[in-house]
């Protein structure tokens, strides 16, 4: 069998590792909730705002002693940082895991990780008054793509 990552366990094809972008996501999310720059947090880390930007992409692997140090800085365990991985991220493969090309996933961070979202539910909830808030809810779910009955359910 052929290996499909490098010694970085950055799969040969460029990607980067879906566990790292994970990571990187779940970096970003908790900075942006915590209203914090790369900038900031680079400062936080002794880093510059292009070495988190890199974390944050996945384009670098996050070392243990520097995830350590974030989870201080972002007050957060170690663990939040793994929480949700999709399972397409954990099953991929390892450094120095032999498998075959298939295993190799593209990976989409998880959409509630994404800046927009995250602007998007600080501005809702910005709106003091509770009746506008639950017309712009109901606004929001009217033009937005219809679910079924049992996707609901399901998010209960």
């Amino acid at each position: 069998m052929k290996r499909t990552t490098n010694k970085a366990g950055r799969p040969k094809n460029g990607n980067s590792n879906p566990v790292d972008v994970h990571v990187g996501s779940r970096v970003r999310l908790r900075r942006t909730l915590l209203g914090m720059s790369q900038e900031k947090l680079g400062e936080a880390i002794g880093l510059t705002f292009q070495q988190v930007q890199k974390y944050e992409r996945g384009a670098n692997r996050i070392g243990a002693s520097r995830l350590f140090n974030l989870s201080q800085v972002l007050d957060v365990p170690v663990s939040f940082f793994f929480d949700d991985m999709p399972r397409e991220a954990a099953d991929a493969p390892v450094l120095g895991e032999e498998d075959d090309e298939e295993r190799v996933v593209e990976f989409e961070p998880d959409p509630m990780a994404k800046r927009e979202t995250l602007e998007l539910v600080r501005a809702y909830y910005r709106i003091t008054d509770p009746s506008v808030r639950k017309k712009l809810f109901e606004l929001t779910k009217s033009v937005g793509k219809p679910y079924s009955q049992d996707e609901d359910n399901e998010r209960s």
